[in-house]
């Protein structure tokens, strides 16, 4: 056990160089991407659950009694986002279905593992929290308006089994840190903080091998696709960072920077859920390359985030 903890405390320590690593694991080795591949859904929730035990939920709650912010940021993340991304690739050429992977990016709401990813970061993960349930839980309703009204997509989806699935997801998580806040000293917890990250990078290194499952073969098959579409990715996100920093820069930097973070880093995993076997195969393919940046900007951003951060103090 104790060799356990010193394991987990260790990548709490180093998280977002061990995210930067698991997907370009991922990508090394395919065998091990597949082996991971059916830890996909557990891989993504367990963070989650995490970011919620550590959460100071009072902030949970004040972010809840300003649903005006709340409902500002979620039309931003969601409406005006696309809206942007779709004007800026009428002006540039591009392959079709990578602008259209990229405006279905800007229209998807934010990786839940950014409430994760929040508390590593030392950024607001209250805010976070809240944006991400909202989101989520709006983005059957948005997703095929935004698609059909953009890029004349038709998307059948099962709202009921859809929203069902949201609803186990995130309600789930909830429920299971809620038990593990009721069970567990605070005092145990707060001791145990470096730990609790570690376990939560583990399990977003786990994810990151598990997307990355059948990716290294279209590499190795068209490597000039998937350069431009990892470029591509690349910048999208970081764009989208800034922006969506630079618009929330009333609420202060903390803030902001969270709320930046949402906006460059989309939940690629439900748009291809939502979008099932309609989407043309190399749209699928800049869906899983667009990982890559959102597993290795934290690490490579981090020196950014501490300097901001300590402007503010």
């Amino acid at each position: 056990m104790r060799a356990l903890h010193r394991a987990f405390d260790f990548l709490g320590q180093h998280a977002t160089l061990f995210l930067a690593g698991g997907v370009l694991l991922g990508l090394a080795l395919p065998q091990l991407a597949a082996l991971a591949r059916p830890l996909l859904i557990p891989a993504l929730l367990i963070p989650l659950t995490i970011a919620l035990v550590r959460l100071d939920w009072s902030a949970l709650a004040a972010y809840a009694r300003r649903p005006g912010l709340v409902a500002l940021i979620t039309a931003g993340l969601l409406l005006a986002s696309p809206v942007l991304m779709w004007l800026v690739l009428k002006a540039v050429s591009l392959p079709p279905a990578l602008a259209q992977g990229l405006t279905l990016m800007a229209a998807a709401s934010p990786i839940v593992s950014c409430a994760a990813i929040s508390l590593i970061l030392g950024l607001d993960a209250a805010l976070a929290v809240v944006v991400i349930v909202v989101t989520t839980a709006l983005i059957p309703f948005s997703l095929p308006t935004v698609a059909l009204a953009l890029l004349g997509l038709k998307i059948d989806i099962d709202l009921h089994t859809f929203m069902l699935r949201l609803t186990l997801m995130v309600g789930g998580a909830f429920a299971a840190a809620l038990a593990l806040r009721r069970l567990v000293p605070r005092q145990t917890l707060q001791a145990n903080a470096r730990m609790l990250d570690g376990a939560s990078v583990a399990t977003l290194v786990l994810f990151a091998l598990a997307i990355m499952d059948g990716v290294t073969a279209v590499a190795l098959s068209r490597p000039g696709y998937v350069l431009l579409v990892t470029l591509c990715a690349f910048c999208a996100n970081i764009v989208l960072q800034c922006l969506g920093t630079l618009a929330a820069l009333r609420l202060g930097m903390r803030s902001a920077l969270t709320v930046g973070l949402m906006t460059g880093n989309c939940n690629m995993g439900l748009v291809m859920v939502a979008l099932a076997d309609k989407a043309q195969f190399d749209v699928i393919v800049f869906f899983a390359m667009a990982q890559i940046p959102m597993y290795m900007l934290p690490a490579l951003l981090s020196p950014v985030y501490g300097r901001l951060l300590a402007r503010q103090r």
